[in-house]
């Protein structure tokens, strides 16, 4: 089951991740939150990462302190 959550105004995004290769050949994952289901939905909250919020109400994940 992906992991979802809900923003302040209400609509719920579910976490994804991408597995990208840089220009120099290593492998960077990269997360984002959309509000439909595609491949790469993730199950829950990497290791090390929190659930963030901006000021408009985007879902961003912020490495834990």
């Amino acid at each position: 089951m992906a992991y979802k959550h809900t923003n302040s105004k209400g609509v719920t995004y579910i976490l994804h991740s991408k597995e990208r290769i840089t220009s120099t050949g290593k492998k960077a994952s990269l997360f984002f939150f959309a509000k439909e289901e595609k491949e790469g939905a993730l199950d829950a909250v990497p290791a090390g990462y929190v659930v963030s919020e901006t000021s408009n109400g985007l879902l961003v994940l912020k490495k834990a302190a």
